[in-house]
């Protein structure tokens, strides 16, 4: 049986509805007690070979409870709760199991400068200079053999993923998140 549990999609996806959910709740305050939150999960989808040898359908959650590290990769906790359904549309089980899953985190870049110049028009003793609108944007990419980009990105404050402070900086955001959204 093969399924995807939780990969960057789903690591996005996580981090976009916490950030939604926390930002968003910040509305007017009402005299009622809220209702509680659903509890955050993202969608799993995979298949597997079922007994007559067609292909079924693994449907289900990931409910993620902490985030870790084990020093080199950002790691999801969770709840996994599967359905599998045969080729034939047919229910043949359900699970529910603790995983832990590595978390996709896509590169970070730091921007270095946005500098925005608008048209300029210059008479310089009959020599006339027009310059339309310029937008320079300078963005530094760190990563493996990136030496400018690891440095610049260093030096404007940003911790790298795979680094151990970035790691444990990424970690401990995450499980905040999770701690608001889950009260």
């Amino acid at each position: 049986m093969r399924f995807n549990v939780f990969g960057r999609s789903a690591v996005v996806a996580v981090v976009v509805a916490a950030l939604f959910a926390f930002f968003g709740g910040a509305g007017t305050a009402s005299a009622a007690a809220a209702p509680a939150a659903p509890a955050l999960s993202t969608p799993v989808t995979g298949t597997f070979t079922d007994a007559s040898g067609g292909i079924g359908t693994v449907v289900g959650t990931f409910t993620p409870t902490g985030f870790t590290e084990d020093g080199t990769t950002a790691l999801a906790n969770g709840i996994v709760d599967l359905t599998l359904i045969d080729s034939a549309g047919q229910q043949v089980g359900t699970e529910s199991r603790e995983i832990t899953a590595p978390v996709g985190v896509s590169q970070v870049s730091c921007e270095i400068l946005d500098l925005v110049l608008g048209p300029l028009d210059l008479d310089l003793l009959g020599l006339v200079v027009h310059l339309d609108r310029v937008h320079l944007n300078i963005t530094a990419e760190p990563g493996p053999g990136n030496l400018l980009g690891n440095l610049l990105c260093a030096i404007v404050g940003i911790p790298l993923p795979g680094s151990p402070t970035g790691l444990q900086t990424l970690v401990a955001l995450l499980n905040q998140i999770l701690a608001l959204l889950n009260g």
